[in-house]
């Protein structure tokens, strides 16, 4: 079996298991979702417009960093798929606030 072979057939059968690898990304999407809830609670609290365009920006950056992360561990062979959910879940909080700056005019 070649390296290549090994390494697709981890790919497919998905059965990775790295604590230190999920707490990293765990911390990760609570950090960004923290951020963007205090950003969130300034805009409800002021009714600020740039403060309400700041919670859409705070979650793209996030997934695009978390999207950056799982491509660096794809290319070096490490366990992508934990950060790869991680980035699905600041894509989903993106989708749910990326109007909000709409809603407050």
């Amino acid at each position: 079996m070649t390296n290549f072979d090994a390494a697709q057939r981890r790919d497919v059968e998905k059965r990775w298991h790295d604590p230190e690898t999920f707490r990293a990304a765990a911390r990760y999407v609570v950090s960004v979702v923290v951020l963007a809830a205090l950003a969130f609670a300034a805009m409800a609290a002021w009714h600020s417009l740039l403060a309400a365009i700041l919670v859409p920006v705070i979650l793209f950056v996030g997934t695009m960093g978390a999207l950056l992360r799982t491509y660096q561990l794809w290319k070096s062979g490490g366990v992508w798929a934990i950060w790869h959910g991680a980035s699905w879940i600041l894509l989903v909080l993106l989708m749910f606030f990326f109007d909000l700056p709409l809603a407050l005019r």
